[in-house]
């Protein structure tokens, strides 16, 4: 959400004639901190979080909004021949015929090594997997993997590599990150605006910019 907030707050506050302070956290130090009482008017967080939170009592039920959604795809390095992975047969031959082949080992880690598990090829790429803690991309780009897997969100700032599409439907990650109302806000209306406003068509197009797809359109 950084780079996707740090472009849509000032556009907000621009249109409303208001200031937002913004505070950059991991998911789980976020929640942590709602649950014991932080103040705040708009919280985004995954939809998971945000719906325990919902019940916890300090999201209004009624208003919540998907902003975005962040599916997997696949990089190859720039310039390079971009496979076919639009069906699941194609996206396992792609995998098998790589020299090497990165993902992370961050959270997006389990979910690639199901996948090719799911795929019925974990013994074969194996060998010639490389992991990281960093963008997957960045690999790809000095040539230190032929492909890579990873959020499509992270893959495209990265000079030198290439997206070369999202993964098949039914192969798909997707996290959906997801806006809330502060139960006890001091800013409702303005938060709510808020929530509005990333739903614009100028919004929109700051997430699809950044590698993401946008959500509902309104608070319900």
């Amino acid at each position: 959400m950084r780079p996707l907030m740090t472009q849509a707050i000032p556009l907000f506050e621009r249109t409303n004639a208001a200031t937002v302070d913004i505070e950059f956290r991991l998911t789980s130090v976020l929640k942590k901190a709602i649950e014991d009482g932080a103040l705040f008017d708009v919280a985004v967080l995954p939809r998971p979080e945000l719906d325990a939170l919902v019940e916890y009592g300090a999201i209004a039920p009624a208003g919540t909004a998907d902003v975005a959604r962040s599916a997997v795809g696949l990089a190859v390095q720039a310039g390079a021949p971009k496979p076919d992975i639009g069906s699941v047969a194609a996206l396992r031959f792609a995998l098998l015929k790589a020299r090497s082949f990165a993902y992370s080992d961050g959270p997006s880690g389990a979910y690639t090594a199901a996948l090719l598990e799911r795929l019925g090829i974990a013994e074969e790429m194996r060998p010639k997997t490389k992991l990281t803690s960093g963008p997957v991309a960045e690999l790809v780009a000095r040539g230190e993997a032929d492909i890579g897997i990873q959020q499509i969100v992270a893959i495209l700032p990265v000079q030198g590599a290439e997206l070369v599409g999202p993964l098949p439907g039914e192969l798909q990650n997707v996290i959906v990150y997801a806006a809330g109302l502060a139960s006890r806000g001091r800013n409702s209306a303005l938060a709510r605006a808020f929530i509005v406003f990333m739903a614009t068509d100028e919004a929109k197009r700051l997430i699809r910019a950044i590698g993401l797809e946008p959500g509902s359109a309104c608070a319900r």
